[in-house]
């Protein structure tokens, strides 16, 4: 995926974050991950754990941390 498209997805994670900020860390993390996880499609989430491999620039922290999440997930499933 293009670095345009990936910051086109870290933008998305962000603006999702932003929708769960309000609610507290504790409930936010999961429902960005959650959230996500329903949405992206497999294209999407391997691009973001790419993305998260190389540091994950310009998440804020509650998408880094639920992106993080998911990403153990699907290594911990595969």
């Amino acid at each position: 995926m293009s670095h345009n498209n990936t910051d086109r997805l870290v933008y998305m994670a962000n603006q999702i974050g932003q929708f769960f900020e309000t609610q507290g860390h504790d409930r936010a993390v999961p429902g960005i991950a959650d959230h996500i996880k329903k949405y992206w499609d497999p294209r999407m989430l391997k691009s973001i754990f790419a993305h998260l491999d190389a540091g994950g620039p310009g998440l804020m922290p509650n998408a880094l941390e639920a992106l993080t999440r998911l990403k153990q997930a699907a290594r911990a499933k595969a």
